[in-house]
């Protein structure tokens, strides 16, 4: 999957944010010595009016094809694929060339939400099973958390600008209906669709951080310059084996404990994980084990055990690290996990630890940072015992925001940037933006200053 950082920057222009509304005939404004393709009025609002009832009478299983016939001829292509977020059952589908549209994923596009801007669509080559295709994507900011629409052309000829505007005419009516489909659902349709993305989300995310230990490890094996070439083959084999023997063993064990397990049983798994981790890393573990033995669901202690992991190895990617701490403990009717390390103390792209986040305050827990720059990175994870219920409409919308996210969020309500509160709290600009984006999902708003009339709100 390639990053965002590998996209050469090249926007078809056709509708700045600024001034896009969805708008079937109005013309782009072409570049100098851009070649445009002229679309007569009456045949595009023909053919968008067409594709639109189709989208709205059809299913949302079909909305994929519809697209791609309305603009096949426009804008050729080998195959379209969507990823639609508010669709949590089926967030991508595809259509097309069949070998092509099914290598995919929603991995694969998930980035291009976050660097395609809404109303420029962006063409380029981007790569997609192994190999780098010629796309042209279409974001839209018509739901929450972003829509992309990509299809993989023929070829790297540039798409005209009039072409790109009618595709993100198109994708911004889908995804409006779409998302309003989901709002207007039974609550028993969103609840289960809701968890069978939630279900699917956990799966990959705990198969690709068990992925990242096993090759972690064979990374340290390679690196350990006190091993010989035939001893470290041997060594890394034998990594890989034990990999692959421990994701059968967790399978059958957390099928076996699916009541309760013992609180130091279960994070004496957690250590022997983690020893595994760092057997050939130089990294020094230090682990505080809980001081009782209570029961625990075991789902509960599994979820723990993988986020802690998580974060073990988000720590592992930061240069300069020597020591990492673990600890548990039950808190107040939950189960706080404590990891700090001893780094730089700084956020980065490479903490990857937003969607861990997410995950656990799906699973009605939440995660706290502090990165202090010189000092290393203290994070805590806490899960509750039992399932919180819903908290009535008139309790106070702040009572889930940790100690920290209160501080950042006053610091929001009173207008302050990024960098001011960082020197405030004595914390790094990214360790800001990381609270922000928590505050964010737990008050279920939008924007900054959605967070900050809340946070007004409650205080008068």
């Amino acid at each position: 999957m390639a990053s965002a950082e590998t996209f050469p920057a090249v926007l078809v222009d056709s509708c700045p944010p600024a001034e896009r509304t969805v708008r079937w005939t109005r013309q782009p404004p072409y570049a100098e010595g851009m070649d445009a393709i002229t679309l007569e009025p009456d045949r595009v609002t023909a053919a968008t009016l067409a594709t639109a009832i189709q989208i709205v009478q059809g299913k949302p299983g079909d909305t994929i094809e519809h697209l791609s016939a309305a603009l096949a001829e426009q804008i050729p292509h080998r195959v379209a694929a969507q990823l639609s977020t508010q669709c949590a059952a089926t967030p991508l589908t595809s259509t097309g060339d069949a070998q092509l549209a099914k290598a995919i994923t929603g991995a694969d596009l998930a980035p291009l939400i976050g660097y395609v801007t809404a109303g420029r669509p962006w063409q380029g080559r981007f790569r997609i099973d192994a190999d780098e295709y010629p796309v042209l994507a279409v974001s839209s900011d018509l739901t929450a958390r972003g829509s992309v629409l990509v299809l993989v052309l023929y070829d790297d000829a540039p798409v005209a600008p009039a072409a790109a505007e009618y595709a993100q005419s198109l994708w911004d009516l889908a995804t409006a209906h779409m998302y309003r489909l989901t709002q207007e659902a039974a609550p028993t349709v969103l609840a289960q669709s809701r968890a069978v993305a939630m279900a699917r989300s956990t799966a990959i995310a705990e198969l690709s951080e068990a992925h990242a230990a096993a090759f972690a490890t064979l990374l340290g094996v390679m690196r350990n310059g006190r091993l010989d070439d035939a001893t470290a083959r041997a060594t890394a084999v034998d990594v890989a084996l034990n990999a692959l023997i421990d994701l059968r063993a967790d399978s059958r064990r957390d099928r076996a404990d699916s009541g309760e397990e013992p609180l130091g049983r279960a994070f004496q798994r957690l250590a022997e994980s983690l020893r595994s981790l760092l057997r050939h890393d130089a990294v020094q573990l230090e682990l505080d084990a809980p001081s009782n033995d209570n029961l625990l669901p075991a789902a509960l202690a599994h979820t723990a055990r993988v986020a802690v992991r998580a974060v073990v190895l988000a720590m592992l990617r930061q240069d300069g690290v020597r020591r990492i701490r673990v600890g548990w403990q039950l808190v107040d009717g939950g189960l706080q996990a404590t990891i700090r390390d001893d780094g730089p103390g700084r956020l980065d792209d490479d903490l990857e630890l937003g969607q861990l986040a997410e995950r656990l305050h799906l699973q009605h827990g939440h995660l706290d940072i502090d990165a202090v720059p010189g000092w290393g990175l203290t994070v805590k994870l806490n899960l509750p015992v039992e399932p919180k219920t819903p908290s009535p409409a008139t309790s106070d919308p702040m009572a889930g925001l940790g100690d920290r996210e209160l501080e950042v969020l006053e610091h929001l309500a009173q207008g302050h940037r990024n960098r001011t509160i960082a020197d405030n709290l004595h914390i790094s600009e990214s360790t800001v933006k990381f609270h922000v984006a928590n505050i964010l999902t737990k008050l279920e708003v939008s924007s900054r200053g959605e967070a900050a009339a809340l946070f007004h709100s409650v205080a008068l």
